[in-house]
């Protein structure tokens, strides 16, 4: 008698996930606790182990369906036997980089049906966009319009996670947008200062560390920013910690790992732990837990550029502050036009639960923290 696979509640409030991969096929023989297909949520990867021996019968949910939790997704016969068929009989995985696999679910490849260049049969990111260019070719027929000039890819994976979250927070919670800047000459010196110390310690320092502690100060004093919403129960929940969660670039989108007890940590600690989640990030790598259970976020796009921006809050938490690139520009000291470091802060807040005076005030914080080390 089949029994069903189901979407397991892996929590942090997930509801639903996009089927990415399957790890073994239709027919193939499998053991309990043998991991059988990679699931997609709004926080991580997760894959979903057999419940049970037996064989996998029929997939249900294919690459790029999303499902509800506790929806089936496959059906499984169980074995009678203690051992089933040699795992031997199942195909092979095929061998690959997380940042090859994250291109191959963009653009919608199968992994195992490319042959692979790379040393050992490894698949190479050309190979994945060879195998790309030759299904695109394949599903347009000759002379169609617009031939050569466009191509379309999927949208599932992170990217449609992300416009998923984005949309509702938009649609959802009444942005308001608060503007300052911030001499930030003091903490580059400071940095410099740091910068043998990280070189000994074998980490990077940045200025995001800084801005973290600047932040994580700032929440202690007015704790409606590092709140959110139970709507359900008409609550406002206030957090008594500082998990600041921070907005990292990746070839997949924007991922945001959080960085715990900020005001705990010293400048070197929390640089180590930035760096730690931004190569984890990109390497696809991140936990759920990495992922979960931040208070507020900060996003320094700075590096990049722009001059300033009006970030979207990340639901459910009440706030969020952009930090921009650093230009020398001439500002008034003791009466006197000077060239000083100076930064553009943009704070995106939920009017629902936090009023332009007290953001305002905040924001009034961040800056006087940032420039508390001025020179």
């Amino acid at each position: 008698m089949t029994i069903e696979l189901k979407l397991p509640d892996v929590g942090e409030g997930i509801a639903e996930g996009e089927i990415v991969r399957w790890l073994v096929s239709e027919g193939a023989p499998v053991k309990e606790d043998d991991l059988l297909v990679e699931v997609l949520t709004d926080k991580a990867n997760v894959e979903i182990p057999s419940p049970v021996d037996g064989t996998l019968v029929r997939i249900l949910a294919r690459p790029g369906q999303t499902v509800k939790v506790g929806e089936a997704l496959a059906l499984i016969e169980p074995s009678s036997a203690k051992v089933p068929a040699p795992s031997a009989e199942r195909p092979k995985d095929a061998l690959a980089t997380p940042a090859v696999r994250k291109l191959a679910r963009d653009l919608g490849v199968d992994l195992n049906a490319v042959g692979g260049t790379g040393a050992g049969g490894r698949v190479t990111e050309e190979d994945v966009r060879q195998s790309a260019r030759r299904e695109t070719g394949r599903a347009q027929p000759s002379g169609a319009p617009g031939e050569g000039r466009i191509e379309r890819i999927p949208f599932r994976g992170k990217r449609r996670m992300i416009a998923r979250k984005m949309a509702a927070a938009k649609t959802k919670v009444p942005h308001v947008l608060l503007v300052d800047e911030a001499d930030v000459s003091g903490i580059l010196a400071e940095r410099a200062k740091l910068r043998e110390t990280g070189e000994r310690e074998g980490v990077r320092i940045t200025i995001l560390p800084f801005l973290l502690k600047a932040v994580a100060a700032a929440l202690q004093l007015h704790p409606a920013l590092n709140s959110s919403l139970d709507e359900e129960r008409e609550e406002i929940v206030l957090k008594k910690v500082y998990d600041i969660g921070m907005a990292v670039d990746t070839e997949d989108g924007l991922i945001v790992p959080v960085v715990r007890n900020v005001t705990g940590k010293t400048i070197i600690e929390l640089a180590r732990e930035i760096e730690r989640l931004s190569e984890s990030a990109r390497e696809g790598s991140l936990s759920p837990a990495d992922l979960s259970g931040g208070t507020f976020t900060v996003t320094s796009i700075g590096s990049i550029g722009g001059l300033f921006s009006y970030p979207i809050i990340n639901v459910p938490e009440a706030a969020i502050l952009a930090a921009h690139k650093i230009v020398k520009r001439p500002v008034v000291r003791e009466g006197e036009v000077v060239a000083r470091d100076m930064m553009y802060l943009s704070l995106s807040f939920d009017h629902r639960i936090v009023d332009g005076g007290e953001a305002t005030r905040f924001l009034n914080e961040v800056v006087r923290r940032i420039e508390a080390t001025a020179v």
